[in-house]
């Protein structure tokens, strides 16, 4: 029987979500996950491939916006629960799937693309790139201590109940987003992906508290939520904190969150996950060698409409190139194209037959797009090639950011 492609009807979502799983191992989301997940699911947006009356492959997408450098919120398809059942892999189904879904996106007007993987490898050969990286860090609160800057003496904390807090923590949250390339605004619905806390997924923690951090005006400036995990050896307590988010507007509020974390009674560890490769913590810990850090690939993104995705962003130097492009997933992308740019201000991007300065695939300006990752550096790997001696530093220089580029929740 041949395969069917369709976009997902409503009441086919826990059917289409069951392979999902299964494509994923099997081990069932919990019900409070599961919920969340089909409330925010664009069934629309969302294509099933069928044998029969039987799912064998997933992929959706989320409507969202996303910082970009310079400010902008750029339209952005979220690319999500993509999936092909264990019985139908190697068959062409994640290509077809991947082909539909650009389609889609492009015709929607979204010039951006963007995805967690769990496989890296996957994705590069649909023209993805590693554009976002987190790290994680683990401190031995016995042996490192926190350099807090002056005012942090000054902030008011308040523990109170995660739900009630969330307008304020929201109001924190989207104050934060224009200045960071990388993270989504908020679109309704997903400020309950903040709370999401089933009991299944603790492993023994607390349920999720909330910390807020007040001003002289008594307005929240910022806000951290985390689990406590008691824990206890024959020598006394070994419990850890384990924070889930920690966002604040100023310095001192920053600083306030993370020395309250640091003094939980009958906690030696504070772990935190999927933070800003260049968090201010590194900067405020005594000893950043019991500070152990941890990188990862975090967001990967793709130029669905190239030109309208480099004249959507802000750029830190002035800028005339000509780049060519190598796009065979999406052959709209390809060819020669001329970039310019005035610092701090508008970007252009047309076709052009002036002889190319750089040589590069749509995979490495994905990378080098949120301004975390340097041509430089991919040029050093061979995935970029100057033409035009002077052109890669130019072209770097322009398009790195001021801070790096961060994803602030999955999806």
């Amino acid at each position: 029987m041949a395969l069917e492609t369709r976009v997902l009807q409503a009441d086919e979502w826990d059917v289409w979500f069951d392979h999902l799983e299964l494509a994923f191992g099997g081990v069932p989301e919990s019900p409070e996950e599961r919920e969340l997940y089909k409330s925010l699911t664009e069934t629309e947006r969302s294509l099933g491939v069928w044998d029969g009356e039987t799912c064998v492959g997933s992929a959706g997408a989320f409507s969202f916006r996303l910082s970009v450098p310079g400010g902008a919120l750029v339209p952005a398809g979220g690319v999500t629960m993509v999936g092909v059942s264990p019985t139908h892999r190697r068959q062409g189904v994640l290509t077809s799937l991947m082909r539909r879904q650009l389609d889609d996106i492009r015709a929607g007007g979204e010039p951006l693309a963007v995805l967690t993987a769990s496989d890296p490898a996957i994705y590069g050969r649909f023209g993805y790139g590693t554009a976002a990286y987190s790290v994680s860090v683990d401190i031995d609160t016995t042996r490192v201590r926190l350099s807090v800057p002056p005012g942090t003496d000054g902030v008011r904390l308040r523990l109170v109940d995660p739900q009630k807090a969330l307008g304020d923590c929201e109001r924190v949250y989207a104050a934060l987003v224009a200045g960071r390339p990388g993270m989504p605004a908020r679109q309704p619905g997903w400020e309950l992906h903040a709370l999401l806390d089933p009991p299944s997924r603790r492993e023994g923690a607390s349920a999720l508290k909330c910390v807020v951090a007040e001003g002289a005006d008594g307005e929240v400036v910022g806000y951290v939520r985390y689990h406590v995990k008691p824990d206890w050896e024959q020598t006394g307590s070994d419990g850890k904190v384990q924070v889930r988010d920690l966002d604040a507007l100023d310095p001192a509020a920053y600083a306030a969150l993370w020395r309250y974390v640091f003094g939980i009674d009958l906690a030696w560890r504070v772990r935190a996950y999927g933070r800003p490769v260049d968090d201010p913590v590194l900067h405020l810990v005594s000893d950043v060698r019991r500070t152990q850090v941890r990188q990862r690939d975090a967001l990967h993104l793709r130029l669905v409409d190239l030109p309208a995705a480099l004249e959507a962003r802000g750029y830190g130097a002035p800028l005339d190139v000509v780049f060519e492009v190598e796009d065979r997933f999406c052959p709209w992308n390809a060819g020669r194209w001329r970039l310019t740019a005035t610092a701090g201000g508008g970007a252009s991007c047309t076709r052009t037959d002036a002889p190319a300065e750089l040589e590069l695939s749509v995979g490495e300006l994905g990378s080098a797009y949120l301004g975390g990752v340097a041509l430089t550096s991919l040029a050093a790997a061979g995935r970029v090639r100057e033409l035009r001696a002077g052109a890669l530093a130019e072209v770097s220089r322009a398009l790195a950011g001021d801070v790096a580029p961060w994803l602030s929740h999955g999806f």
